[in-house]
């Protein structure tokens, strides 16, 4: 069947979790943009996931937000459930945007700080692809992207950088487990501009070292970290599974 070239995912369903605001709304809009029909997951943000959803009106799919949490599994879970029965077809894309964040100094961590940014990245990952996935494989079909961040290439990101990391070994994992079905990729934004503020609360000085090692310049922007994923969602990415792509402008390089 033939490609339709304006709305490439007509057809498709997609998942992104964590989605009402931010780089995960974007998801929504270029996803959405492009035909598919797409379910945003919030947790206090109702109004800003209706909004979103309204605000999608005028494009080909059927939209709808889902209430949920990743702080633990059952919640987690919970989410899982009932995005499956608001889906208006089977969810064949899912993006795993779930990503809490923390700073927090290892000597002064919780347990319950911990466990909350490793089960809102990781388990709420693992979860989600073990729930989709045997629905993506009857279709013969899937796509699973998984969203880590500059910090995986960090070791000052306390629980973070543990949390982003090891979603690049889980991406390389799946993607031999689900293969050949369903690829499995991943993508690490750097600092995305539009968020620059809210890193600064936690670092003043952090955009701007983060733009002077930057070989591009600049920041990357929401639109464009969800372009890329977009990209991964079409034919042209068939032959790429377990990739990590960083899209930071070269600011992980390492040089001394």
């Amino acid at each position: 069947m033939k490609r339709n070239e304006q709305f490439p995912l007509e057809g498709h369903t997609a998942l992104v979790t964590s989605s009402s605001r931010n780089l995960g709304a974007e998801i929504v809009r270029v996803l959405a943009a492009s035909g598919a029909n797409v379910i945003t997951t919030y947790f206090q943000s109702k109004s800003a996931a209706e909004d979103l959803v309204d605000e999608l009106a005028d494009t080909p799919g059927t939209h709808s937000a889902v209430h949920g949490d990743t702080r633990s599994a059952t919640a987690t879970c919970l989410l899982l459930e009932n995005a499956i029965a608001a889906a208006p077809g089977t969810i064949d894309i899912l993006v795993n945007n779930s990503g809490p964040f923390s700073m927090t100094p290892f000597t002064e961590l919780t347990v319950d700080e911990w466990d909350r940014i490793w089960n809102g990245n990781v388990t709420a990952a693992f979860l989600a692809t073990q729930m989709l996935a045997p629905q993506m494989r009857s279709l013969g079909w899937g796509r699973i992207i998984n969203v880590s961040a500059g910090s995986a290439y960090l070791r000052n990101h306390s629980i973070y950088t543990i949390a982003k990391e090891a979603m690049l070994t889980l991406t390389e994992s799946m993607a031999l487990e689900l293969a050949p079905e369903i690829t499995v990729n991943c993508i690490a934004p750097g600092q995305i501009a539009e968020s620059a503020d809210d890193m600064a609360e936690f670092d003043p000085s952090f955009v701007d070292r983060t733009i002077q090692r930057t070989p591009a310049g600049r920041l990357v922007t929401r639109n464009e970290v969800a372009g890329l994923l977009l990209a991964m969602c079409l034919p042209e990415f068939d032959m790429v599974t377990g990739a990590t792509i960083p899209i930071e402008g070269g600011c992980r390089i390492n040089r001394f």
